[in-house]
């Protein structure tokens, strides 16, 4: 089939005074460093499918993983009647192909500490955040609203109060109130009494990842797995049969609701496709024959999920009720012809 910090001491020399030690800050070498993975790189319809979805690309890319043989997930999709099934990587495929195990961190001191030791064992650390405090979303939440969203700190300088972290499809640092903010730290938070503190997460290597065959056929054995547990019906057809009511939703509470709605449905479907479209194509390269029909058809998911987000956003904006008949036409029948020829490929 196929196949630290650095730190630099200055000594006495000469007789002269010792120097101080430096600690060279890894900060702009990190950011530096950093290469988007192909996956968030070039023309593609959707940026991003989702904050934890897409910082794991990008946390595998930065260990030197490929994370396209991970993607096979995403033929598990589901329609789960308000929204579609969030694009996430399951815990147990990143533990049987790169050897990552992923465990709640236990938060009972301060958020500073626990994170402090968790990145000092070279472990990465999961933290759903408020989009408030986060400098990469300028010009949408930072400083303007407040939103959960997940980013992957792999660096925290408790001196500086800086901090470097994966979020979405890039590698960003903040730092002072910042940095505050998303610790907790703030005076506001002090005199809550009752906060509840996030959930967080950390990921250790525990073994070496798959490689070359290996790889490939492990992922190909996931697939395997995971398109047993797809939806036991076409899931366009039931959001298609639910959307009426959607839409009188979407004209009675506005553009607000829009976005979020949009988000949930249009972008998880259409995002979570073109990662599928995207996943179908690394099978080819590594030697199995599957049709380029059938990855054409789960980008055709992606890009009819787009032009039905403007579609709904025009009725919104005309105040009228667009049922979008043509659009979820199109959607249907490019599910049958992506899973179910999966299926029929396989069975």
């Amino acid at each position: 089939m196929i196949e630290a910090t650095n730190k630099t001491r200055l000594g006495a020399i000469g007789g002269r005074r010792p120097a101080r030690v430096v600690q060279l800050d890894p900060a702009p070498h990190r950011l530096r460093r950093f290469r988007s993975h192909a996956l968030h790189q070039g023309v593609r319809i959707w940026r991003n499918a989702n904050a934890c979805g897409d910082l794991w690309i990008e946390l595998l890319n930065s260990y030197g993983f490929d994370p396209c043989a991970a993607l096979s997930f995403t033929v598990m999709q589901d329609f789960e009647g308000d929204q579609f099934t969030l694009f996430k990587f399951p815990h147990a495929d990143l533990d049987n192909l790169y050897g990552l195990q992923v465990q709640e961190l236990a938060i009972y001191d301060s958020l500073e500490e626990r994170l402090s030791g968790q990145t000092q064992r070279d472990n990465t650390v999961i933290m759903e955040v408020d989009g408030f405090y986060l400098p990469d979303m300028k010009g949408t939440w930072y400083r303007s609203g407040h939103v959960k969203t997940t980013i992957g700190i792999d660096y925290i300088n408790t001196r500086t109060r800086q901090l470097g972290y994966f979020h979405n499809a890039g590698y960003f640092f903040l730092y002072g109130k910042d940095y505050d903010g998303v610790l907790h730290r703030l005076p506001e938070f002090y005199k809550q009494s009752n906060l509840l503190l996030p959930y967080v997460e950390f990921s250790k290597r525990i073994r070496p990842a798959l490689e070359g065959t290996a790889l490939a056929e492990a992922s190909a054995d996931l697939l395997i797995v995971h398109l047993a547990r797809r939806p036991a019906s076409n899931p366009i057809d039931r959001w298609r049969s639910a959307f009426p009511g959607h839409m009188d939703t979407i004209l009675e509470r506005g553009n607000p609701y829009l976005q979020l709605y949009a988000f949930n449905l249009m972008q998880q479907l259409g995002a979570n496709f073109q990662y599928l479209a995207k996943y179908l194509d690394w099978m080819r390269t590594q030697g199995f024959d599957i049709p380029t029909a059938i990855s054409a058809a789960a980008q055709k998911i992606a890009s009819e999920a787009m032009m039905m987000k403007f579609r709904v956003a025009r009725a919104n904006l005309d105040k009228r009720t667009d049922l979008c008949d043509d659009c979820f036409d199109v959607l249907a029948a490019s599910y049958d012809q992506t899973i179910g020829s999966l299926d029929a490929l396989i069975g």
